[in-house]
């Protein structure tokens, strides 16, 4: 029967799944009440003293350069970091393909070839790098967590992995996929809590690089899902504007819906990591690869911040609320550890007022849905697999992130007029920023903007219900960076008495906190900058992770 086809499906691929795992690489997990699982990797006596060393090498600078003098060899590296990152699987549900003999078949090459030759294959060589589960990679399934593309074998790589091959790269596994639960693969978890989750949907490379079991991946963000993850988890994450990198062979959902799409990102435990990756990629001139790919090469002057005082005095501007949801007390802690510790640097910081950030939101929101029921009836159709209503763990729960299914999808022409109602408010944004030239002090605009990610910590599993602090930047193209600040001290992060609540979402937000729920929970926030100005972003973030190291030490 068709309606039980996508059960055997999802059976035999969790069965392949566990097959795939080195048998002496399994581990007694610890019970489900051990919410904090970040240090069993080095505790549980898989790892030796030098795979330890290695997988806790988070600046990717340093990873590359022993790479590059052979120091690390690439086997020894990708054994480590799939070692822990099989162990991370145990712990938290982040894996989704395992090709253990492959990545270290690819990287005994790249071994061989520097061997033989004394030259690298490429900027990113021998470097392990996870990939989400959308990244076709020949040979091996890429499912997105639909049972209908379960045993659908990739026929050839995705740019964007072809790319990374040719840099010199080891995609060694791929990653959980939703926010994060699918039927295929189940739930992913927060490593610093269990009971949270990990961000969606690129949730299982949050998870993973967070337990340190990949030093680099990429995930894909069309509404926060590259920078949830990152600060959920502690990271830092780029989402570059649309068609900066390619999207060429990936699969995804949506497909046809140009006027807001996703984009690819890295996630890595290192800024050097980010930057590394983006150089490279973009290195390669993936325009003439990808015909949706923006002809941009990187660009050196405008990483030294040549539209932005060269690196000299900058003007941030701190977002401490969207106008619709007031943050709660440790993403405000965050904000204010920030802007003490640029002020300290010697630069200037100025309130960012949000204009019209919950319209900018419902046009991106109203641009998904006007065809996401037909999109998804097509796929499920296939294997009879039930739509997934809810993210949450409860029983018939209801999960809402804004975003309202219209059933049969919309009229060309009404989508028309969510799209010129968006590019209104895209000019209009545009000149509120170009406006703040009066205020800064520097005689140009804002610098950059630095917000929340979420109005709250990770939540509790299916809690992620608002999402315009990531949604509105997505909606005006805005390339942003995640990085993190801290994490929840419920010492520090005592709730505080109730405001005049601005929405319902505001209201709902401020009773979903209590600081020993959260506990630990990894704080992140965002820095934003103009159009297509990922290498700006990446130094002016630079800056900031500067600043606040430099305040903590």
């Amino acid at each position: 029967m068709v309606e039980e086809k996508w059960k055997q499906l999802v059976a035999d691929k969790k069965r392949r799944q566990q097959e795939a795992i080195p048998k002496e690489w399994l581990i007694t997990p610890p019970p489900a009440d051990v919410l904090d699982v970040r240090s069993i990797p080095e505790e549980c006596g898989l790892l030796t003293a030098r795979e330890v060393e290695i997988t806790n090498t988070r600046d990717v600078e340093v990873l590359l350069k022993r790479l590059a003098t052979a120091e690390w060899s690439s086997v020894e590296v990708t054994t480590a970091f799939y070692k822990r990152a099989i162990i991370a699987h145990q712990l938290v549900n982040c894996l989704t393909e395992i090709f253990v003999d492959r990545a270290l078949a690819r990287a005994a090459e790249l071994d061989d070839h520097l061997k033989r030759t004394g030259k690298v294959v490429g900027p990113l060589h021998g470097l392990p790098i996870s990939l989400k589960d959308q990244i076709r990679i020949k040979g091996q399934e890429a499912t997105m967590g639909y049972a209908s593309w379960v045993g659908k074998y990739s026929q050839r790589d995705a740019v964007i992995t072809g790319i990374l091959y040719a840099c010199g790269a080891v995609p060694f596994t791929m990653t959980n996929w939703s926010e994060t639960y699918n039927y295929v693969y189940g739930r992913t978890l927060n490593p610093a809590n269990r009971n949270l989750t990990s961000g969606g949907s690129s949730g299982g490379e949050g998870a993973l690089i967070g337990m340190k079991g990949s030093p680099l991946g990429v995930g894909s963000d069309i509404g926060g899902s590259v920078r949830y993850p990152s600060a959920f988890n502690g990271l830092y994450g780029l989402r570059p504007s649309y068609s900066r990198l390619p999207y060429s062979g990936c699969v995804n959902s949506l497909e046809g819906q140009d006027s807001a799409p996703s984009s690819l990102g890295p996630l890595s435990g290192s800024l050097s990591g980010v930057k590394a990756f983006m150089r490279a990629v973009i290195g390669k001139e993936p325009w003439k690869l990808d015909p949706l790919c923006v002809h941009k090469k990187w660009d050196e002057a405008e990483y030294r911040l040549a539209d932005h005082g060269s690196g000299g005095k900058l003007c941030f501007a701190v977002m401490w609320d969207d106008g619709n949801v007031v943050p709660a007390p440790p993403i405000l802690r965050a904000l204010e550890t920030t802007k003490k510790a640029l002020e300290a640097a010697g630069h200037t910081v100025i309130d960012w007022k949000p204009y019209r950030h919950q319209e900018i939101h419902n046009c991106l929101a109203e641009i998904w849905a006007a065809a996401a029921l037909p999109d998804i009836a097509d796929v499920t159709a296939e294997s009879g697999e039930p739509r997934i209503k809810s993210m949450s763990p409860e029983e018939n729960a209801l999960f809402d992130v804004g975003v309202t299914y219209v059933e049969g999808g919309v009229s060309a022409y009404d989508l028309w007029k969510v799209q010129k109602r968006r590019t209104a408010l895209r000019e209009e944004y545009l000149a509120h920023w170009r406006a703040t030239a009066a205020a800064t002090g520097t005689g140009r605009p804002v610098d950059a903007i630095i917000a929340p990610v979420a109005p709250f910590p990770p939540p509790p599993h299916g809690k992620t219900k608002i999402s315009t602090y990531t949604m509105v930047w997505s909606s005006l193209n805005y390339p942003c960076c995640a990085f993190p600040v801290t994490s929840v001290d419920p010492s520090l992060d005592a709730k505080r008495p109730p405001h005049t609540f601005l929405t319902a979402d505001d209201k709902e937000n401020y009773e979903l906190y209590d600081p020993e729920t959260f506990k630990n929970a990894p704080i992140g926030l965002q820095l934003v900058g103009g159009t297509l100005e990922e290498e700006a972003v990446i130094a002016m973030t630079e800056v900031v992770d500067a600043a606040l190291k430099s305040q903590s030490a």
